[in-house]
Protein backbone atom coordinates (compact mmCIF):
# COMPACT_ATOMS: atom_id res chain seq x y z
CA UNK A 1 0.00 0.00 0.00
CA UNK A 2 1.59 3.12 -1.12
CA UNK A 3 1.41 6.43 0.47
CA UNK A 4 2.73 9.75 -1.43
CA UNK A 5 5.65 11.53 -0.31
CA UNK A 6 4.12 15.14 1.40
CA UNK A 7 1.97 13.62 3.98
CA UNK A 8 4.21 14.98 6.68
CA UNK A 9 3.62 18.55 5.50
CA UNK A 10 0.80 17.95 7.14
CA UNK A 11 1.04 15.70 10.00
CA UNK A 12 1.46 18.49 12.99
CA UNK A 13 -0.73 21.31 11.28
CA UNK A 14 -2.99 23.12 13.35
CA UNK A 15 -6.37 22.33 13.89
CA UNK A 16 -9.25 24.90 12.91
CA UNK A 17 -12.37 23.75 14.09
CA UNK A 18 -15.33 25.51 12.79
CA UNK A 19 -18.05 27.27 15.37
CA UNK A 20 -21.17 26.02 16.06
CA UNK A 21 -21.47 23.09 13.82
CA UNK A 22 -21.90 19.20 15.69
CA UNK A 23 -20.88 16.20 15.19
CA UNK A 24 -21.81 12.69 17.23
CA UNK A 25 -24.02 9.90 16.80
CA UNK A 26 -27.49 8.19 18.10
CA UNK A 27 -25.58 6.27 20.56
CA UNK A 28 -28.96 4.90 22.71
CA UNK A 29 -28.07 1.52 22.73
CA UNK A 30 -24.59 2.01 24.25
CA UNK A 31 -25.42 1.02 28.06
CA UNK A 32 -27.20 -2.04 27.20
CA UNK A 33 -24.11 -2.96 25.49
CA UNK A 34 -21.76 -2.04 28.33
CA UNK A 35 -24.27 -4.00 30.92
CA UNK A 36 -23.37 -7.13 28.29
CA UNK A 37 -19.66 -6.67 28.71
CA UNK A 38 -19.50 -6.26 24.68
CA UNK A 39 -16.05 -5.38 24.15
CA UNK A 40 -15.34 -2.39 22.03
CA UNK A 41 -11.52 -1.74 20.71
CA UNK A 42 -9.96 0.90 18.50
CA UNK A 43 -8.86 0.50 15.03
CA UNK A 44 -5.58 -1.21 16.55
CA UNK A 45 -7.43 -3.40 18.19
CA UNK A 46 -6.69 -1.68 22.07
CA UNK A 47 -10.07 -2.25 24.55
CA UNK A 48 -11.71 1.04 25.03
CA UNK A 49 -12.46 1.28 28.64
CA UNK A 50 -14.99 4.06 27.85
CA UNK A 51 -16.78 4.47 24.79
CA UNK A 52 -17.95 7.87 25.34
CA UNK A 53 -14.72 9.42 26.69
CA UNK A 54 -13.15 8.11 23.36
CA UNK A 55 -15.70 9.06 21.11
CA UNK A 56 -15.29 12.54 22.53
CA UNK A 57 -11.41 12.25 22.26
CA UNK A 58 -9.32 14.34 19.83
CA UNK A 59 -8.91 11.32 17.44
CA UNK A 60 -13.01 11.12 17.17
CA UNK A 61 -13.46 14.11 17.89
CA UNK A 62 -17.58 14.04 18.55
CA UNK A 63 -19.15 16.50 20.04
CA UNK A 64 -22.53 15.42 20.59
CA UNK A 65 -24.82 12.61 21.50
CA UNK A 66 -28.66 11.85 20.49
CA UNK A 67 -30.40 9.45 22.88
CA UNK A 68 -34.21 8.23 21.84
CA UNK A 69 -36.57 7.96 24.61
CA UNK A 70 -39.78 5.89 24.65
CA UNK A 71 -43.52 6.36 26.69
CA UNK A 72 -43.85 2.54 27.99
CA UNK A 73 -40.77 1.17 26.12
CA UNK A 74 -42.05 -3.48 25.42
CA UNK A 75 -38.91 -5.31 23.95
CA UNK A 76 -41.44 -7.19 22.82
CA UNK A 77 -43.99 -5.43 20.06
CA UNK A 78 -48.01 -5.44 19.51
CA UNK A 79 -47.34 -7.72 16.83
CA UNK A 80 -45.35 -10.23 19.30
CA UNK A 81 -41.90 -9.81 17.85
CA UNK A 82 -39.09 -9.04 20.16
CA UNK A 83 -36.80 -5.75 19.78
CA UNK A 84 -34.40 -5.46 22.87
CA UNK A 85 -33.43 -2.26 20.97
CA UNK A 86 -36.71 -0.99 22.60
CA UNK A 87 -35.60 0.10 26.20
CA UNK A 88 -35.55 3.60 26.57
CA UNK A 89 -37.63 4.87 29.16
CA UNK A 90 -36.98 7.87 31.13
CA UNK A 91 -34.78 5.63 33.93
CA UNK A 92 -32.80 4.16 31.22
CA UNK A 93 -31.87 7.48 29.69
CA UNK A 94 -31.81 9.70 32.25
CA UNK A 95 -27.78 8.23 33.72
CA UNK A 96 -26.69 8.54 30.10
CA UNK A 97 -27.65 11.43 29.72
CA UNK A 98 -25.98 12.68 32.82
CA UNK A 99 -22.66 10.82 31.57
CA UNK A 100 -23.03 12.89 28.08
CA UNK A 101 -23.75 16.35 29.98
CA UNK A 102 -20.16 15.38 32.56
CA UNK A 103 -18.29 14.78 29.57
CA UNK A 104 -18.92 18.39 28.15
CA UNK A 105 -20.56 17.79 25.08
CA UNK A 106 -24.12 18.51 23.64
CA UNK A 107 -27.39 16.81 24.16
CA UNK A 108 -30.26 15.77 21.85
CA UNK A 109 -33.06 14.24 23.34
CA UNK A 110 -35.14 12.63 20.81
CA UNK A 111 -39.19 12.03 22.12
CA UNK A 112 -40.80 8.90 19.99
CA UNK A 113 -44.35 9.93 21.94
CA UNK A 114 -44.89 6.26 21.69
CA UNK A 115 -43.89 2.83 23.41
CA UNK A 116 -42.13 1.44 20.15
CA UNK A 117 -40.77 2.58 16.94
CA UNK A 118 -41.74 6.20 15.28
CA UNK A 119 -41.35 6.40 12.14
CA UNK A 120 -43.14 7.11 8.97
CA UNK A 121 -45.10 3.93 9.02
CA UNK A 122 -45.64 3.65 12.61
CA UNK A 123 -46.56 6.44 14.81
CA UNK A 124 -48.99 4.63 17.41
CA UNK A 125 -50.72 6.14 20.05
CA UNK A 126 -48.82 4.56 23.79
CA UNK A 127 -51.11 2.25 25.40
CA UNK A 128 -51.48 4.30 28.44
CA UNK A 129 -53.04 7.02 25.97
CA UNK A 130 -55.33 5.36 23.71
CA UNK A 131 -58.31 6.52 25.29
CA UNK A 132 -57.78 10.05 25.26
CA UNK A 133 -59.54 12.31 23.20
CA UNK A 134 -57.56 14.96 20.91
CA UNK A 135 -57.82 17.57 23.73
CA UNK A 136 -56.45 15.54 26.46
CA UNK A 137 -54.10 14.22 24.19
CA UNK A 138 -52.62 17.65 23.87
CA UNK A 139 -52.69 18.41 27.40
CA UNK A 140 -50.89 14.87 28.08
CA UNK A 141 -48.49 15.56 25.59
CA UNK A 142 -47.25 18.77 27.25
CA UNK A 143 -47.50 17.23 31.05
CA UNK A 144 -45.10 14.30 30.08
CA UNK A 145 -42.72 16.49 28.25
CA UNK A 146 -42.28 18.79 30.77
CA UNK A 147 -42.03 16.07 33.19
CA UNK A 148 -39.00 14.28 31.46
CA UNK A 149 -37.25 17.29 30.88
CA UNK A 150 -38.06 18.32 34.50
CA UNK A 151 -36.10 14.94 35.46
CA UNK A 152 -33.54 15.65 33.41
CA UNK A 153 -32.93 19.69 34.27
CA UNK A 154 -32.48 18.09 37.85
CA UNK A 155 -30.30 15.46 37.58
CA UNK A 156 -27.51 17.37 35.60
CA UNK A 157 -28.38 16.43 31.75
CA UNK A 158 -30.47 19.66 30.40
CA UNK A 159 -30.49 19.09 26.64
CA UNK A 160 -29.59 21.23 24.40
CA UNK A 161 -31.20 19.93 21.17
CA UNK A 162 -35.24 18.81 21.83
CA UNK A 163 -36.69 16.39 18.81
CA UNK A 164 -40.68 16.48 19.25
CA UNK A 165 -41.30 13.60 17.49
CA UNK A 166 -39.68 10.95 15.35
CA UNK A 167 -39.92 11.31 11.74
CA UNK A 168 -43.39 12.82 11.46
CA UNK A 169 -43.16 13.19 8.23
CA UNK A 170 -47.08 11.79 8.22
CA UNK A 171 -47.95 13.30 11.64
CA UNK A 172 -47.49 11.59 14.96
CA UNK A 173 -50.06 10.10 17.69
CA UNK A 174 -51.95 8.08 15.42
CA UNK A 175 -55.19 6.42 17.25
CA UNK A 176 -55.64 2.55 15.93
CA UNK A 177 -57.66 -0.61 15.24
CA UNK A 178 -56.99 -3.16 17.08
CA UNK A 179 -54.42 -4.56 14.65
CA UNK A 180 -52.71 -1.18 14.18
CA UNK A 181 -53.63 -1.33 10.63
CA UNK A 182 -55.21 1.75 10.09
CA UNK A 183 -55.71 4.97 11.40
CA UNK A 184 -57.47 8.46 10.94
CA UNK A 185 -54.91 10.92 11.80
CA UNK A 186 -52.37 10.31 9.06
CA UNK A 187 -51.29 13.79 7.37
CA UNK A 188 -50.29 13.55 3.70
CA UNK A 189 -50.69 16.81 1.20
CA UNK A 190 -54.63 14.88 0.65
CA UNK A 191 -55.30 14.53 4.19
CA UNK A 192 -58.58 16.58 5.50
CA UNK A 193 -57.32 20.12 7.46
CA UNK A 194 -58.26 19.05 10.98
CA UNK A 195 -55.64 16.20 10.69
CA UNK A 196 -53.03 19.11 10.22
CA UNK A 197 -54.31 20.95 12.78
CA UNK A 198 -54.48 17.97 15.88
CA UNK A 199 -50.78 17.35 14.50
CA UNK A 200 -49.80 21.30 14.67
CA UNK A 201 -51.63 21.26 18.08
CA UNK A 202 -49.74 18.51 19.36
CA UNK A 203 -46.52 19.78 18.06
CA UNK A 204 -47.38 23.00 19.43
CA UNK A 205 -47.90 21.83 23.30
CA UNK A 206 -44.77 20.13 22.99
CA UNK A 207 -42.93 22.88 21.99
CA UNK A 208 -44.62 24.56 25.14
CA UNK A 209 -42.71 22.32 27.59
CA UNK A 210 -39.23 22.79 26.03
CA UNK A 211 -39.62 26.26 26.10
CA UNK A 212 -41.23 26.91 29.71
CA UNK A 213 -38.36 24.26 31.36
CA UNK A 214 -35.48 24.23 28.79
CA UNK A 215 -35.03 27.66 26.93
CA UNK A 216 -31.81 27.78 26.35
CA UNK A 217 -32.27 24.31 24.57
CA UNK A 218 -33.13 24.33 20.66
CA UNK A 219 -36.40 22.01 19.15
CA UNK A 220 -35.81 20.11 16.47
CA UNK A 221 -38.79 19.10 13.64
CA UNK A 222 -37.66 15.83 12.06
CA UNK A 223 -38.84 14.21 9.15
CA UNK A 224 -37.65 11.41 6.59
CA UNK A 225 -38.47 13.03 3.21
CA UNK A 226 -35.01 14.18 2.55
CA UNK A 227 -35.67 12.60 -1.12
CA UNK A 228 -38.67 13.92 -2.10
CA UNK A 229 -38.03 17.90 -1.23
CA UNK A 230 -41.57 19.19 -3.07
CA UNK A 231 -43.00 16.79 0.08
CA UNK A 232 -40.79 18.18 2.34
CA UNK A 233 -41.57 21.69 1.47
CA UNK A 234 -45.35 21.30 1.61
CA UNK A 235 -44.82 19.50 4.86
CA UNK A 236 -42.83 22.41 7.04
CA UNK A 237 -44.58 25.21 4.91
CA UNK A 238 -47.65 23.69 6.92
CA UNK A 239 -46.07 24.03 10.23
CA UNK A 240 -45.18 27.60 9.86
CA UNK A 241 -47.33 28.15 13.07
CA UNK A 242 -45.35 25.87 15.13
CA UNK A 243 -42.38 27.22 17.51
CA UNK A 244 -39.06 25.37 16.35
CA UNK A 245 -35.63 26.26 15.46
CA UNK A 246 -34.16 23.23 13.52
CA UNK A 247 -35.20 21.36 10.50
CA UNK A 248 -34.32 18.02 11.45
CA UNK A 249 -33.52 15.16 8.35
CA UNK A 250 -33.11 11.15 7.83
CA UNK A 251 -30.63 11.04 4.93
CA UNK A 252 -29.74 7.31 3.61
CA UNK A 253 -28.59 7.11 0.26
CA UNK A 254 -30.20 3.72 0.03
CA UNK A 255 -33.73 5.03 0.92
CA UNK A 256 -33.23 8.55 -0.11
CA UNK A 257 -30.93 8.64 -3.27
CA UNK A 258 -27.46 10.04 -3.80
CA UNK A 259 -25.66 13.28 -2.27
CA UNK A 260 -26.96 15.41 -5.62
CA UNK A 261 -30.35 14.48 -4.30
CA UNK A 262 -29.65 15.91 -0.76
CA UNK A 263 -28.06 18.62 -2.23
CA UNK A 264 -31.00 19.95 -3.98
CA UNK A 265 -33.50 19.30 -0.51
CA UNK A 266 -30.92 21.25 1.07
CA UNK A 267 -30.82 24.28 -1.29
CA UNK A 268 -35.03 24.21 -1.51
CA UNK A 269 -34.76 24.36 2.61
CA UNK A 270 -32.46 27.15 2.43
CA UNK A 271 -34.31 29.27 0.09
CA UNK A 272 -37.56 28.49 1.61
CA UNK A 273 -37.11 28.24 4.93
CA UNK A 274 -34.07 31.00 5.79
CA UNK A 275 -34.80 31.19 9.80
CA UNK A 276 -34.28 27.67 10.08
CA UNK A 277 -31.33 25.63 10.24
CA UNK A 278 -30.36 22.03 9.48
CA UNK A 279 -29.50 19.19 10.79
CA UNK A 280 -28.68 15.41 9.43
CA UNK A 281 -29.98 13.85 12.92
CA UNK A 282 -29.99 10.44 11.16
CA UNK A 283 -27.58 8.50 8.59
CA UNK A 284 -25.58 5.32 7.72
CA UNK A 285 -24.11 3.26 5.66
CA UNK A 286 -23.64 -0.37 4.64
CA UNK A 287 -20.50 -1.89 5.60
CA UNK A 288 -21.13 -5.33 5.12
CA UNK A 289 -23.87 -7.50 3.65
CA UNK A 290 -26.21 -4.55 2.62
CA UNK A 291 -29.63 -6.13 1.36
CA UNK A 292 -31.25 -6.09 -2.16
CA UNK A 293 -32.91 -3.30 -4.02
CA UNK A 294 -36.66 -3.91 -3.25
CA UNK A 295 -35.70 -6.17 -0.01
CA UNK A 296 -34.64 -3.62 2.24
CA UNK A 297 -32.62 -0.77 0.19
CA UNK A 298 -34.86 1.10 -2.57
CA UNK A 299 -30.65 2.28 -4.55
CA UNK A 300 -27.57 0.32 -4.61
CA UNK A 301 -24.70 2.87 -4.24
CA UNK A 302 -22.11 0.06 -3.96
CA UNK A 303 -20.49 1.28 -7.45
CA UNK A 304 -19.96 4.44 -5.94
CA UNK A 305 -18.97 3.41 -2.08
CA UNK A 306 -18.34 0.18 -1.65
CA UNK A 307 -19.92 -2.15 0.79
CA UNK A 308 -16.90 -2.24 3.04
CA UNK A 309 -15.17 -0.47 5.67
CA UNK A 310 -13.46 1.77 3.40
CA UNK A 311 -16.59 2.06 1.34
CA UNK A 312 -18.67 3.18 4.40
CA UNK A 313 -15.77 6.19 5.44
CA UNK A 314 -15.89 7.24 1.53
CA UNK A 315 -19.52 8.09 1.95
CA UNK A 316 -18.78 9.42 5.10
CA UNK A 317 -16.12 11.72 3.73
CA UNK A 318 -18.43 12.67 0.86
CA UNK A 319 -21.08 13.25 2.74
CA UNK A 320 -18.65 15.72 5.09
CA UNK A 321 -17.75 17.68 2.18
CA UNK A 322 -21.77 18.23 0.48
CA UNK A 323 -22.49 19.54 3.83
CA UNK A 324 -19.65 21.84 4.14
CA UNK A 325 -21.09 23.62 0.65
CA UNK A 326 -24.63 24.32 2.80
CA UNK A 327 -24.17 27.28 4.92
CA UNK A 328 -28.17 26.63 6.63
CA UNK A 329 -26.64 23.25 8.09
CA UNK A 330 -24.80 22.55 11.42
CA UNK A 331 -25.02 19.08 12.61
CA UNK A 332 -24.53 15.26 11.06
CA UNK A 333 -24.99 12.48 13.42
CA UNK A 334 -24.72 8.42 12.99
CA UNK A 335 -27.13 6.43 13.75
CA UNK A 336 -26.63 3.67 16.20
CA UNK A 337 -22.92 3.58 15.82
CA UNK A 338 -21.97 1.62 18.56
CA UNK A 339 -23.22 -1.59 17.25
CA UNK A 340 -21.19 -4.17 17.74
CA UNK A 341 -22.13 -7.68 17.21
CA UNK A 342 -24.82 -9.55 18.44
CA UNK A 343 -23.98 -9.43 22.53
CA UNK A 344 -23.81 -12.71 24.67
CA UNK A 345 -26.88 -14.38 24.29
CA UNK A 346 -28.56 -11.68 22.22
CA UNK A 347 -29.79 -9.74 24.69
CA UNK A 348 -28.12 -6.50 23.09
CA UNK A 349 -29.59 -6.73 19.43
CA UNK A 350 -31.30 -10.03 17.79
CA UNK A 351 -29.70 -9.29 14.23
CA UNK A 352 -26.90 -7.54 12.86
CA UNK A 353 -27.66 -4.18 10.78
CA UNK A 354 -24.16 -3.65 9.43
CA UNK A 355 -24.01 0.16 9.81
CA UNK A 356 -22.56 0.62 12.74
CA UNK A 357 -18.72 2.43 13.49
CA UNK A 358 -17.48 -1.11 15.10
CA UNK A 359 -17.00 -4.28 13.22
CA UNK A 360 -19.40 -6.53 14.59
CA UNK A 361 -16.73 -9.39 13.37
CA UNK A 362 -13.71 -8.47 15.69
CA UNK A 363 -15.78 -5.59 17.79
CA UNK A 364 -12.52 -2.76 16.37
CA UNK A 365 -13.53 0.46 15.64
CA UNK A 366 -13.94 1.07 11.45
CA UNK A 367 -12.19 4.25 9.76
CA UNK A 368 -15.57 5.78 9.69
CA UNK A 369 -15.56 6.47 13.24
CA UNK A 370 -12.62 8.98 12.69
CA UNK A 371 -13.86 10.19 9.30
CA UNK A 372 -17.13 11.69 10.55
CA UNK A 373 -14.90 14.58 12.45
CA UNK A 374 -13.80 16.03 8.87
CA UNK A 375 -17.74 17.91 9.02
CA UNK A 376 -16.75 20.00 12.08
CA UNK A 377 -12.57 20.10 10.74
CA UNK A 378 -10.53 19.69 8.28
CA UNK A 379 -8.90 16.53 8.49
CA UNK A 380 -4.80 16.57 8.68
CA UNK A 381 -3.05 14.44 6.09
CA UNK A 382 -1.84 12.13 8.52
CA UNK A 383 -5.93 11.33 10.05
CA UNK A 384 -7.08 11.45 5.95
CA UNK A 385 -4.41 8.28 5.36
CA UNK A 386 -5.64 6.62 8.81
CA UNK A 387 -9.39 6.86 7.62
CA UNK A 388 -8.48 5.42 4.12
CA UNK A 389 -6.79 2.19 4.67
CA UNK A 390 -7.47 0.73 1.32
CA UNK A 391 -5.92 3.21 -0.36
CA UNK A 392 -8.64 5.36 -3.00
CA UNK A 393 -6.96 8.21 -4.22
CA UNK A 394 -7.75 11.52 -3.06
CA UNK A 395 -6.27 15.20 -3.43
CA UNK A 396 -5.53 17.84 -0.42
CA UNK A 397 -3.86 21.37 -0.80
CA UNK A 398 -0.94 22.48 1.21
CA UNK A 399 -3.51 23.59 3.91
CA UNK A 400 -5.29 20.30 3.82
CA UNK A 401 -8.26 20.76 2.51
CA UNK A 402 -9.63 18.24 -0.05
CA UNK A 403 -9.67 19.06 -3.41
CA UNK A 404 -11.03 17.36 -6.07
CA UNK A 405 -8.26 17.46 -8.71
CA UNK A 406 -5.30 19.11 -8.79
CA UNK A 407 -4.62 22.34 -10.74
CA UNK A 408 -1.63 22.85 -12.80
CA UNK A 409 1.10 24.64 -10.98
CA UNK A 410 -0.60 24.35 -7.82
CA UNK A 411 1.29 22.68 -4.93
CA UNK A 412 -1.56 19.64 -3.85
CA UNK A 413 -0.31 15.84 -1.98
CA UNK A 414 -1.65 12.72 -3.33
CA UNK A 415 -2.85 10.13 -1.10
CA UNK A 416 -3.25 6.53 -2.14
Amino acid sequence: MNRVIGILLLACSAVCWAQEKYVGGDMSMLQKYEANNVAYKDQSGQKITDVLQYVKGESVGWNSVRVRLFVNPQEKSPEGAYDPQVCQNLTYVLPFCQRVKAEGMTLMLDFHYSDTWADPANQWIPAGWATLNDEELADTVYAYTKECLEALVAANATPDFIQIGNEVSYGMLWSADVNRSSSTNRCFSTSPEENWERFRNLLSHASAACREVCPDAQIIIHSERSGKSNVLKDFYTRLASVDYDIIGLSYYPFWHNGLSVLSSTLKMLQNNFPDKTVQIVETAYYYQWQPAIGEGIDYDFSSKWAISPAGQAAFIRDLCEELKNHSNVNGLYWWFPEENGNGPDNKVLTGWINRGLWDDNNHKAMPGLYALQGYIRELTAMEAVEANPEGEVRYYNLQGQRIPTPLPGIPYIIIK
